[in-house]
Order: C-alpha cells, then sequence, then structure tokens
C-alpha cells in the first residue's frame, strides 16, 4: 500500500493517511475484507509515530471503512458501501457547488446550468 506523506501541506498527517485509504477503498484498489498494513507497520514505513497512524485507522473505523480486531489486524470493512456512496455524493455535491458558484459569478442561468450538466451526464455513457 503506497501512501505518500507530505510535509508542504497543512493537512495533518493522519488525515493525509486518511484519505488515502479511503480513495483507494472508493476506486477499488483494496478490497472489502483485505488487510492494511499494522499500525506499527505503517508507522515504520512512513517514518512517522504508531500514534498518527492510530489516529487515521480511528477515523477510518468510526467512518465504517475499516474494522479492527485486537490480534487480527485491520481490514477494509465489508459494510462500507453506504459510507462510499455517501462520499461520493458529498464529493459531488462539492463539484457542483464550486460549478453554481461560478454560474452566478458569470451570470449563467440555472437552466443553461442544467442543461451543461444534461449534456456532460448523458455524453459519459
Amino acid at each position: 500500500m503506497d501512501i505518500i506523506i507530505s510535509n508542504s501541506t497543512s493537512k495533518p498527517i493522519y488525515e493525509q493517511i486518511t484519505s488515502q485509504i479511503k480513495q483507494m477503498i472508493m476506486t477499488g484498489e483494496l478490497k472489502a475484507g483485505e488487510s492494511i498494513p499494522s499500525m506499527r507497520s505503517l508507522a515504520k514505513s512512513l517514518h512517522i509515530s504508531v500514534i498518527t497512524v492510530q489516529r487515521a485507522y480511528e477515523d477510518l473505523q468510526r467512518d465504517g471503512f475499516i474494522e479492527t480486531t485486537i490480534g487480527r489486524g485491520s481490514f477494509v470493512s465489508s459494510n462500507n458501501k453506504d459510507f462510499i456512496q455517501e462520499e461520493k455524493q458529498r464529493e459531488i455535491e462539492n463539484h457542483l457547488q464550486k460549478a453554481i458558484e461560478l454560474s452566478k459569478e458569470n451570470g449563467i442561468p440555472l437552466t443553461k446550468l442544467i442543461d451543461l450538466l444534461k449534456i456532460f451526464y448523458e455524453e459519459e455513457k
């Protein structure tokens, strides 16, 4: 599992880990039931504190992306489809919000925006 930590961002390290693992799960790179590295192993490979990895794993578990069993390790949750759907919907909403803001700033009416959305949606079939 390749996780890249950047020191040039204001995003905390645990959030970088969390978002990258979520992305791997949502894209199918990590599948339901697949194990993820132990906290110690990931901390060692990234040269960071185990506490930082623990915080990331706790967030992932809270959000339903992983399940952790003492003595067995952490695994991609098999019950994460609803969470993935919710996460994707949130991402789409953010993009739509930006499109709406740009449209309003540039005087593009809602009807034109809806027409564009329909064209792009039907084009991607």
